[in-house]
């Protein structure tokens, strides 16, 4: 089961790109209710948008380099990957939102699931994840200015690692159309560039949402760059994604819903630990090779084992942290 499962997971991965859990949904921070009656509404705006990525959908991941910048670089090939995916809300405490993204792969009749990306929305945030290249993360503070009326999306990969961060408002049009569309930030290789090229180190992308009535879409507008030892960066390539989640009936969303029931303690628990060392420290590595041999794939086998009953939880918890102790390091 375990070569098998992770062979998938890896194929599913590299080609891309349920209820609600005991967490009161709607549920509203103190700070947020002595808003400005405009500032308050604006606020529930923000949530509505945000809220509206739950449900099921017909996905297309879109990638295609565009601009050659480095002398002598051949465009790669054009990535286009269809999916079926459900989103669900696992937390709604009104100023914070957790959406955890489930992918649907296999027959139709046989469905399995593999845990894709989580973002977590915070309303005004005090801190933001930032990646600094080479695996290294640092936790920043954000400006009173910059956090005032705007949201921190954090983007979190299959193993409940982090992915990327940033900060920004939503704005909202007349016709119901939402957007998020942050500055600039850095995030590690994605997996379909990691599994087969080493060329580059870090992609800065400006990374947008647009909440629409028949679904959303993610786009981004990324630039591949190499960093130095010595900090020197030199743009490589520039590549244009387009996510697309058009709303859907999935016949077989159940088995999404079935998997967080079955995983979802589980999942609360790594998370936790990935909770702790943001709280606890300002710079952090983690470590993992391009397959995911030795952290997510485990991590996320353990979760399966959960599923199928071989595993308790604190079995499985218990094997994920040992790993998560063995890859991460804590710098300051």
């Amino acid at each position: 089961m375990k070569i098998a499962y992770l062979a998938a997971v890896a194929a599913v991965l590299t080609a891309g790109g349920c209820a609600t859990t005991n967490t009161a949904a709607g549920g509203e921070a103190a700070a947020v209710e002595q808003l400005p009656e405009r500032s308050r509404a604006l606020y529930e705006q923000d949530r509505e948008a945000i809220l509206a990525m739950q449900g099921e959908y017909a996905v297309t991941f879109d990638f295609r380099e565009t601009v050659p910048v480095a002398e002598g670089y051949e465009l790669a090939e054009p990535k286009l990957t269809p999916a079926r995916e459900v989103v669900i809300v696992v937390e709604d405490t009104g100023d914070f939102i957790m959406l955890q993204h489930l992918l649907i792969v296999g027959p139709e009749e046989e469905p399995f699931i593999v845990k894709h990306w989580r973002q977590d929305w915070r309303y005004e945030p005090e801190t933001v994840l930032a990646f600094q290249g080479h695996d290294d993360w640092t936790v920043e503070a954000v400006p009173a200015a910059e956090a005032a009326g705007a949201w921190s999306q954090t983007v979190y990969q299959v193993d409940d690692s982090p992915r990327y961060a940033a900060v920004a408002p939503w704005t909202h049009d007349a016709d119901g159309v939402s957007t998020w569309e942050p500055p600039v930030s850095w995030r590690p290789l994605p997996r379909r560039d990691d599994t087969t090229r080493d060329d580059y180190d870090v992609i800065a992308a400006v990374n947008r949402h647009t909440v629409m009535p028949w679904g959303w879409t993610h786009e981004q507008d990324n630039s591949k760059l190499v960093v130095e030892e010595d900090g020197a960066v030199h743009e490589l390539v520039r590549e244009i994604g387009v996510n697309t989640y058009r709303n859907t009936d999935l016949s077989n969303d159940q088995a999404a819903h079935d998997y967080w029931a079955a995983t979802r303690e589980y999942w609360e628990l790594v998370r936790g630990y990935f909770n702790h060392l943001e709280a606890s420290s300002r710079r952090f590595h983690i470590e993992d090779d391009a397959e995911g041999t030795q952290l997510y794939g485990p991590v996320l086998e353990a979760g399966q084992r959960v599923l199928f009953g071989i595993a308790t939880t604190g079995e499985a918890y218990a094997e994920a942290e040992a790993l998560l102790d063995s890859q991460i390091t804590v710098v300051e």
